[in-house]
């Protein structure tokens, strides 16, 4: 009977996430010009965009990786303002600092001088992934390859939790005294492929108890989640190029229709949704309203 209500319920929701003729808009902008886009983080103290760049595989540590200054309205600032980095993905800004995740080490940046300050190494991480900061400079990093959550705190980097549970753990939101995580899906072992897909849970920042943050359906390959400003989520599928806009009380809908690689999604100024796709090498805005 559980296995049953599960497959009725996972059907209805195929139904909600799949309305006929869901397209979504037009991009407000987009820019052109990168080298494998994965993370774009908006600095408001700066009116600046950053913007992470693979630059070759995903795991390599070749110091290819960079990163890209752009302007709030789509015009490249500096496509390698930060060079030497391996393979760059989540990004988090706060108080003129980046933080960037670099495949096993948390790497930090005064974007005043543009200086390297600190590496933390990630010991046993595989695939460091996005990255989230509080409103008291605690920064947290997602390894979608371990299913481990890390916390740096001060000086102090560490796990905050390790589980099976978290299901490929991929994007981050800090929301009060939750960490929101969008999980990627079961891993098979063969890539990235997945035998169930992702869907968002809750971690509890101070006891670090996890929770299903609705009812825990799969739907999606989840890599960027942002907040919608209205109590609900925004997230993307890599795999599908899939836009989910998740309201407060747990329905999801598909809002854009977009090509393989819509990666870590970011929140601009005036409402603009920022989407890196990955394979297009682009960045793409979108007006939310």
């Amino acid at each position: 009977m559980n296995s049953l209500l599960k497959r009725l319920s996972l059907a209805a929701l195929m139904i909600a996430v799949l309305p006929a003729y869901a397209v979504g808009p037009e991009p407000v902008w987009t820019l052109s010009g990168f080298a494998q886009p994965e993370s774009v983080v908006y600095a408001k103290q700066q009116d600046l965009l950053y913007v992470s760049n693979v630059n070759g595989e995903s795991t390599a540590k070749d110091g290819n990786g960079f990163i890209s200054r752009v302007s709030p309205d789509g015009k490249m600032i500096k496509r390698e303002w930060l060079k030497g980095l391996n393979a760059p993905k989540g990004l988090a800004y706060n108080s003129g600092y980046l933080y960037i995740a670099d495949i096993d080490e948390l790497v930090v940046v005064d974007t005043g001088n543009s200086r390297i300050t600190a590496r933390y190494k990630a010991a046993g991480a595989k695939f460091l992934n996005d990255v989230a900061v509080d409103t008291a400079g605690r920064v947290y990093v997602s390894d979608t390859g371990t299913n481990t959550i890390w916390r740096l705190s001060g000086t102090s980097f560490g796990v905050m939790l390790s589980s099976p549970k978290l299901e490929g753990p991929n994007g981050l939101l800090v929301e009060g005294g939750k960490l929101i995580v969008g999980s990627w899906g079961v891993m098979t072992g063969n890539g990235f492929e997945t035998s169930e897909m992702g869907y968002l849970q809750s971690v509890d920042r101070t006891t670090a108890a996890l929770e299903p943050r609705f009812a825990p359906i799969p739907f999606a390959n989840i890599d960027g989640l942002v907040s919608d400003g209205k109590g609900g989520y925004i997230v993307s599928d890599w795999m599908h190029g899939n836009v989910y806009k998740i309201s407060a009380t747990g329905e999801a809908n598909l809002w854009l229709l977009l090509e393989q690689g819509s990666a870590d999604i970011g929140m601009g100024p005036n409402k603009r949704l920022l989407v890196p796709m990955m394979m297009n090498n682009e960045l793409r805005a979108y007006a939310l309203d």
